[in-house]
């Protein structure tokens, strides 16, 4: 007998037209079957390992989810019956899921914010600060598996990650033209990553919205040369910074309109017309869901600033009035800092969470809070957006996979199982890091953007600094409003502004380039050639960074 549920499942089951099932319904593989919890432990653990052992070392934190569909793959190909469950795509959409939110949970949300007290000199916060951004990381993951497929975050847009991991996956079980389609597109990830060619951001570009990515790269290009040619330091002028603050702002109240729309354009069905109506109202419910959810997470993020300030004791710092203050901002702003990470990571699967991460840190100091409480929402805000943005790689990619919402039974079914995964990534995730902090810090090894947190609590607030984020607030809002919603003009440039990476400017370039005059050369099915190929790059450049990281921290 296996020990994997999936095995049990009749044959027609797997079939791969959601609808032709023989008249059996559909059994999504369970992510607590011991075949696939045992999968999810072990690639958990692993993930979370290397995750902070990369972010302490090189800073960075490297996609795993493609190791977890391969070692799936591999042991599918073990010809011995424990291992037969693993054939089914779902299952190793369950393993990618765990480990990816594993290594981003781990790096991102935890090790990354128990490192601002630890450089502060407030060793008696670290333990209260990873208690609290833990709660914080299961929040948020949580809030993207309820906002997912929404209008704010519809399953349609690219996140281009989860593309990649689910292409990969489809391909290793389908093989023939979309495996050879997908092999290209991988050989020349490979290859763009060994010339140091962020051949992620070329990806993004053949599959993103076009007016999105055009924003995306223009803010690429400008901060890479607005100093060597006009010798203008965008950053020292915090126009970078501005531009997210305003462009954020208006996309906040973008959200809010389209739940008010919906509550107003709530439809009346009667039995006759329901099913008729169904379709027409599904957009309003996810409306609907999406409204929910923002209240949800704002009351969460509420509860968890409130326990945040009294188990760190910054409470003692404070009058009662500056403590409200301060607990009402660090709701908000933990909340846009997920909302705007989200959106970037939608949109062109990059987020710049440790710089919009900064921005909140900056109005912050110019609020007033004392050190103390700046510490604290440094690390609580940075610790919302990493785990929402792999939540929805994650999910977009079992979305592919499970038909695209063909079958709505299946996919509820399925999302609820990779979310059951990624809390057990995340679990993982809070053991390691919680073994294992004291190990770094005692090398005097943080994650490097900790000391730029603390270097501007040190240096306090600045009424130039107010002038120049408020100055550029005013452009970034009005390219939101232009670019309306869908596009998100605003946030897609803030983001290219935000990110240091010369060479992606031009890759985004040369992917819309390649996307406009292929239909031309390929024919009518260039875009689907090209939606594979693109999925290739992507995990081609997630592979060679992960196994270049992975060596160059072990030297």
């Amino acid at each position: 007998m296996s020990t994997n549920a999936d095995t049990a499942r009749p044959p027609t089951a797997e079939a791969g037209d959601p609808h032709d099932t023989g008249g059996v319904p559909r059994r999504h593989p369970r992510a607590l079957a011991p075949g696939n919890l045992v999968l999810t432990v072990v690639l958990s653990v692993f993930g979370a390992i290397v995750g902070v052992q990369l972010l302490a070392t090189l800073g960075v934190t490297p996609s795993t989810s493609l190791i977890g569909a391969l070692a799936a793959m591999t042991l599918a190909r073990v010809p011995l019956v424990v291992f037969r469950g693993f054939r089914s795509v779902h299952a190793q959409n369950l393993a990618q899921t765990s480990i990816s939110s594993a290594t981003f949970g781990a790096a991102n949300s935890l090790f990354l914010p128990i490192g601002i007290p630890f450089l502060f000199g407030l060793d008696n916060m670290i333990v209260p600060m990873l208690i609290g951004v833990s709660v914080a990381m299961l929040v948020d993951a949580w809030l993207l598996y309820r906002m997912y497929d929404t209008p704010a975050f519809p399953a349609s847009n690219p996140w281009a990650p989860g593309l990649a991991a689910a292409e990969a996956i489809k391909a290793g079980d389908e093989g023939g033209r979309r495996a050879g389609v997908l092999g290209l597109g991988l050989v020349t990830g490979l290859a763009g990553a060994v010339f140091a060619l962020p051949m992620s951001a070329f990806g993004v570009a053949l599959i993103g919205g076009l007016a999105s990515m055009a924003a995306f790269g223009t803010g690429l290009l400008i901060i890479s040369y607005a100093e060597p040619l006009l010798g203008l330091d965008l950053n020292a002028m915090y126009l970078p910074h501005g531009m997210m603050i305003g462009a954020g702002l208006v996309a906040l109240v973008q959200v809010g309109r389209t739940v008010l729309k919906a509550r107003k354009a709530t439809p009346v069905t009667t039995p006759a017309s329901t099913t008729a109506s169904a379709s027409a109202a599904a957009p309003d419910d996810g409306a609907r869901r999406l409204g929910k959810s923002l209240r949800l997470g704002l009351g969460a993020y509420l509860a968890i600033a409130i326990l945040l300030s009294l188990g760190t004791g910054i409470f003692t710092h404070m009058s009662v009035g500056m403590l409200i203050a301060f607990v009402l901002y660090a709701t908000v702003a933990a909340f846009l800092h997920e909302l705007l990470v989200g959106i970037a990571s939608m949109h062109s699967g990059w987020f710049p969470a440790f710089a919009i991460a900064l921005i909140t840190l900056l109005l912050g100091i110019l609020v007033g809070f004392p050190p103390e409480a700046l510490v604290v929402l440094a690390g609580f805000t940075a610790a919302t957006g990493p785990a929402f943005a792999d939540m929805g790689y994650d999910l977009k990619a079992g979305f592919m996979l499970r038909g695209e919402g063909a079958d709505p039974a299946f996919e509820l079914e399925g999302r609820r199982q990779q979310l059951i995964a990624a809390m057990v990534g995340f679990g993982i995730a809070i053991v390691v890091v919680a073994v294992t902090y004291q190990m770094f810090f005692d090398k005097g090894q943080t994650a490097p953007i900790d000391a730029a947190y603390v270097a501007a609590i040190k240096a306090g607030p600045s009424v130039e600094t107010a002038k120049q984020l408020a100055l550029w607030a005013i452009p970034g809002a009005i390219i939101q409003l232009i670019g309306g919603s869908k596009r998100q003009l605003g946030i897609m440039l803030a983001t290219g502004l935000l990110i240091t990476t010369p060479m992606a400017g031009w890759m985004v370039a040369a992917g819309l380039a390649v996307r406009v005059l292929a239909p031309r050369f390929l024919g009518p099915k260039a875009k689907e050639n090209l939606e594979i190929f693109a999925g290739g790059a992507i995990a081609g450049d997630a592979l060679y960074s992960f196994g270049n990281g992975v060596w160059t921290a072990t030297k």
